[in-house]
This record gives structure tokens, sequence and C-alpha cells, in this order.
């Protein structure tokens, strides 16, 4: 596939675009709008004219399946309302239908034919069939005839790392131009594809289309699908073809899978009866990896299942991706131990976020190993053995989700998801060599999920790569209004799109000073500089930075007061109760906390120190205020030995997280990357860390940074 795209024929010049951060996005293309007896005849009021609005659809028909086939992200909208109408504004509701001279007879929330008008639910607010969405393609349910109030669609075209936006769909004079211009105000670069958009009056068509391309390109581009055909066509005969898949017993990536899944060239039930063969494998390397498998029987039906549900039809975004969850996530009817046998019951429900991955076709294959109660990050603290990092029999996994980072790295499973209150997702990724996503706390379902620190707990992604680590983030990226912590998307962070991309245009970043790296060894420092240096020639300006309130938000995990949120998340009776049955470093932390002669107020003294350095963090962050796109640190300073765990467990694991314990303190998102390999062939990892929301932004600047790395390795 080409790297970019041009329609050589738009106006006011050529519009060029490249297809992996390009969205086609279908307006409202529902059966109120483009149907016969729905909102849209109303609201044309000229039968002649409303049947010609339809004749768009066999061209973008024919858009959307070369879109799919290219790599661009389709995302639909739908304009309506909930049922009780409570977003529609009375100004909507009446302007129209009160016109003295006007032909509205209907209003909306009315009866009609296809059910009540431009009401969510209802017959006539589906897509229509011919342009219906696929599994894993947005819907976005917009209230407005703009596509940005009251919904998530900017979030959703940031967190894909959109830069670009074809647009198609009804009516080019009223919902395609005014969601277009939005795009605009934010940064998009937009284009029209003509003869894929029509509208209830040709003037308005032909004059709306006119202002965009107008004065230079004022808002965006007026291309043409005839240009978008050749230009794909021409794309697709310079892409190599697909060859079968090497017989290395090597886990192919989750697009990798996909492909040999749509050609045939393999099936879930193969791939599943490889991951036993894989597992039962490693056994022999490391036997501390899993605390519990699904019997291969039932993972092989669950398999045939799931090939026989989507026989003949589009594959959802997982489908028969092989997955292992942390022993602290609920899966119905597996018991959750925490690696605490006292504390262990058999889950009633899946958690929700792992049944979004389910629904989107991944297959659940078992538990796999953690510290205990998820207290710790070295791996080295579970009654069930101690699994050491893939590269080394002697050097620890890391933790809390030990296992989960051990089973990616091995090719034992695709992915994982682990959990990250202070590092537990980010710190083993690194010491194995593969990518630890955390992302911003509130924004997947903690539902589910044994807490550690209930204020500060986030479920954490560990996956062999970026994109793939994208791919299930997209997933369970979604509000649980169930979720107590949860944020509502409306909340997060949003910023302006640079169409030029990271590398072309550019960002800040910082670093911590000196003084504060000085805790990693000194070859850890040397590799840091190179990593500081290669994100330069990415495109990367080093800025300076107050490093002050990481570092004391770092302290205020386990040297203050939160603390002893871990009692009250996992229960004071069941620890007072229990304490004498918990692994001896475990149950040493927690006595240290329920002996603290802690005062009440000092709960609150530093609950407000972390408000303060919450505050502090996020500025650094706010790029309208001078702040940075990214802040870049060593993901942990040292790897120990397991030796070196044991003889110190309790001041050794707290170095290891120098660089992650702020992270949730001060709400921020972060995604540990492999960067390099010391003089013992160990993995060095760097962490990408944002602002609270920020994660597509940081995962799209450590994408060029994974990119560059993956070239010098090639040389």
């Amino acid at each position: 596939m080409a790297a970019k795209l041009s329609l050589p024929n738009a106006r006011p010049y050529a519009f060029t675009f490249p297809p992996a951060t390009t969205a086609l996005i279908i307006i409202d293309m529902q059966r109120d709008f483009v149907d016969p007896n729905g909102f849209g005849s109303i609201q044309c009021g000229n039968p002649e004219i409303f049947s010609a609005v339809r004749n768009i659809v066999p061209t973008l028909q024919k858009v959307l399946e070369v879109s799919r086939s290219i790599g661009i992200q389709v995302i639909h909208t739908r304009e309506g309302h909930r049922p009780d109408l409570s977003d529609l504004p009375p100004s909507k509701k009446v302007r129209q239908v009160n016109a003295p001279n006007g032909h509205h007879t209907m209003g909306i929330g009315d009866q009609g034919p296809m059910g009540r008008l431009l009401v969510r639910g209802e017959w006539g607010h589906d897509i229509i069939d011919e342009l219906r969405q696929l599994p894993g393609e947005p819907v976005i349910d917009k209230p407005g005839k703009g596509s940005y109030w009251g919904t998530s669609l900017h979030r959703t075209l940031l967190a894909r790392g959109i830069t670009h936006i074809l647009f198609s769909g009804v009516t080019t004079e009223c919902c395609v131009t005014t969601t277009l211009r939005e795009c605009n105000d934010r940064g998009f670069e937009c284009c029209i594809l003509s003869d894929c958009t029509g509208g209830f009056d040709q003037q308005m068509v032909t004059t709306s289309m006119d202002i965009i391309s107008g004065q230079d390109g004022l808002f965006g581009y007026i291309g043409n699908s005839s240009d978008f055909f050749a230009q794909a066509s021409k794309s697709q005969s310079l892409t190599p073809p697909s060859t079968p898949p090497v017989s290395d017993d090597s886990l192919q990536s989750i697009s990798e899978l996909q492909k040999a899944y749509k050609t045939g060239l393999s099936d879930p039930e193969m791939v599943v009866n490889s991951v036993f063969d894989r597992i039962e494998k490693y056994k022999a390397i490391d036997p501390a990896v899993w605390i519990s498998i699904q019997p291969r029987e039932d993972a092989v039906a669950a398999a045939k299942s799931l090939s026989a549900k989507y026989a003949g039809k589009p594959l959802p975004p997982l489908y028969g991706v092989p997955f292992a969850l942390k022993d602290n996530i609920d899966y119905e009817g597996a018991t959750t131990t925490a690696t605490c046998e006292t504390y262990a019951y058999v889950a009633k429900t899946t958690a929700p976020a792992v049944q979004l991955l389910l629904d989107a076709g991944a297959i659940y294959i078992g538990k796999v190993n953690m510290d205990q109660l998820a207290t710790g990050l070295s791996g080295c603290r579970s009654p069930y053995g101690t699994p050491h990092s893939v590269h080394s029999q002697d050097h620890i996994s890391g933790g809390s989700s030990s296992g989960s980072a051990v089973a990616v790295a091995a090719g034992l499973v695709s992915f994982t998801l682990g959990t990250d209150t202070a590092g537990s997702g980010r710190v083993p990724a690194a010491f194995n060599g593969i990518v630890g996503f955390k992302p911003t706390k509130g924004t997947i379902s903690a539902r589910g999920v044994v807490p550690a620190c209930k204020s500060l707990d986030t479920l954490s992604i560990m996956a062999p790569t970026l994109t793939d680590a994208r791919k299930v983030w997209l997933i369970m990226d979604q509000y649980d209004s169930l979720d107590p912590y949860a944020k509502t998307p409306l909340s997060l962070s949003l910023w302006k799109s640079d169409f030029r991309g990271p590398k072309e245009g550019g960002f800040t970043f910082g670093v911590p000073p000196a003084s504060v790296l000085e805790a990693c060894s000194k070859e850890y420092r040397d590799l840091f500089q190179v990593v500081v240096q290669k994100l330069r020639s990415c495109g990367g300006r080093l800025v300076d930075v107050d490093y002050t309130p990481f570092s004391l938000a770092g302290d205020l995990l386990y040297n203050a007061s939160l603390v002893q949120e871990r009692i009250a998340s996992i229960g004071y009776d069941f620890l007072a109760a229990n304490i004498d049955t918990l692994h001896p470093t475990t149950k040493a932390l927690f006595e240290a906390a329920l002996n603290s002669d802690l005062r009440p107020w000092q709960v609150f003294h530093d609950q407000a120190l972390q408000a303060r350095y919450t505050m502090q963090a996020q500025k650094t962050f706010n790029t309208l205020e001078g702040g940075i796109d990214v802040l870049l640190v060593p993901s942990t300073p040292c790897h120990p030995t397991i030796k070196e765990m044991e003889a110190d467990p309790l001041g050794l694991n707290a170095k290891v997280g120098t660089f992650t314990h702020a992270g949730n303190v001060v709400d921020l998102c972060g995604v540990s990357v492999n960067a390099g390999w010391t003089a013992e062939k160990l993995p060095f990892g760097v962490t990408f860390l944002g602002g609270s929301g920020y994660d597509g932004r940081i995962l799209d600047i450590a994408a060029v940074f994974e990119e560059a790395a993956k070239a010098d390795s090639k040389v």
C-alpha cells in the first residue's frame, strides 16, 4: 500500500492523504433520511428530488468497499434523539413545524411509517442495509446536525490517529458540511467526495461545496470518487501478494491472523491448538506463568462456535485472537485468586472490559500469575511460583502483572490484560521487551477486577507491538456508567490534529533531570540518552520541564497515607483475619500499613497534595500554555535478578517503580516500549507519558519511535 494517495482533480487543488491515518465518515445514511416516509422526505417536501438523493448509494457503496480494502478507517454517524427527547432543544423541535407557510406536517418524535421520526432505536433510525456498519466500525449517534455536540467523535478520531477525512452522506448542505467545518476547526484535512453526497436543494448543495473549497480551500477540498478509485487501484497493484504464514511456531500479529482467517490460510481452531501446544512446551522453560488454563477441548469448542457464528459474514476485529487475563480479573465460571487462596472466589460474571473483547471475537485461554493482591513490581510475590523474564532465567519478570508480560513475550497468546496501579503493566512489559499500555484511569471499566487501590487502579494491555495494543484498547475504550470511578468521554482532554503527523509536524518532549536519572544504572542512563537522540531525529524537540510534581507524587504512593487505601480496597476485616496466610513480603507491606501511627488529618493533607501535584502535572502537558506533548522516562532504573529482589524485596521494589509510581497519582496515561538491549541481551524499555485523556497522542508519538527503532534494527 502506497504511503499516500492523491485526488489530483480535487478543488481547489490536489488532496493528498495517507490511508493509514484517513477516515471515511459516512454522514446519516439512515432510512429516516434516504428512504421514503422518513424524516428526510418530510424535510425535502418534493418526492422527485428526494428520490434522487438515493442515487449516491451505489457509488458510495463502492467507495466504502474500497476504503475497507485499503485500510481506511470507516466511521458512521446517525442523527437522532433519545426516546424521551431529553436531548432535543425546543428550537429544533418546533422551528420548522411552526413555519407559517411551511410543508413540515410532522416533527421529530412524531409517529411515522418507520417508527417515531429521528428517534434512536426506531426502524427509521438505522443505517440502510447497503451501507451497514461492520463490526469494529464506530457509529456516532449525534443529537445535532454537526457530529461533535454531545458525541465522542473528536476522541474517536484522535484515538485512532486520524489526520485526514473523506466525507460522504446526507445532506450536503446541512449535516455533511456542518461536520466538515467543525473538523476543519480541529485541524483535520477534509475532502468531500462530491458524487457520494446529496441534498434536498441542489442550489444549496452546489453553493455549500463551493464555500468549502472557495478562497483557496477555506474549509477543505472537493473531490470525486473516480480519482479515489484510480488511486486505490494503483496502490493495490503495488502491494505484494500475501504469503502463507511461516511455520516457525510463532504466533502471528492480530492483523496477520485476520488476513490468514479471511484468506482461509488458517482458522481459529488451528490457532487455539497451536496456542495450547506452545503453552505445554513453555512449561518446561518456566512453569510459573499460568494459574489456570481452560481445558483444551473447551477452547477448541469456543473456536469452532466462533467459526460457525461468522461463517460467510464479516469478521469482528478480534476474531479468533487468543488472550489471557491476569488472575485478578473476572471471567464467568473461572476462579479469581489474585494469587491469594484465602481471597479466591468463583466469578459469577465476566468483567465488562473482558466481555467487550469476547464480543469482538477474542478467545479466552486462561489466567496468568501475578504478585499477590497486585502489591509489587517484582513478580516475586506469588505462592504459585516466580516467573522469570523471557530473556533470562536469572532476572525478574516484573510485576505485579508478571504472567501477563511473560505470556505475550513468549508468544503464548496474542495479548493479555493486566492491571497498573503503580507500574504493574509498564514494568513487566519493559523487562520482557514488549508493549505495556496503561490507559487513562477511568476510561476502561474496572468492574470485575480485584481492587488494589480503587481510586488509582486501571486495566493495562500487553502486546508485542503498539499496533496490536491499540487495536485491543479501541475495543475496550467504552464508558461504563456503572463504574463509580469512570470518566465520562466528554470530560477527557482533546487536542488539535496536525495533518502532517508527529514526524513531519514535530512534537515536544521532556525528560527527567540528571539528578533523577542518577537512580538508573550507568548502562541504562547511556541507553536512555541514545533514545533521546533517536526521538529528536523523529521530529521531537526536547524542552526543559519541572519534574518536581512527578517526583513528589511518586513519594505519595507508599510514603504517605495513600497506601491506606489499599487496606480499604482489599478490606480491613479480611486482612486482619488472614494476614498470616499472605506471602511474607505482602504480609510485611500490609502489616506496616496496619500498624502505622497515621493521624486522620494526614489523609486530607495528602489528598490536598495529590490535587496540587495533579494540577501541576496536567499543566505540563497543556500545549496551549507552553506544555509538552509527552514526557519520556526510562520504564525502570535497572533490571534486578531474582536473587537481588528476594534479598531486598521492599527497597528494591520501590526503586524499580521510580518512574512509574506517579502515573496514576497525577492521572497520566503511559505506554512502555522496548528501546534497546543491554550488554547482557536484556531489553531496555522507555515510557511515553501524557496527560489525562491524551492516550491517542502518546500512542502516535511512540509509534513514530517504534517505527524508527525497527528501521535501525534492519540496517
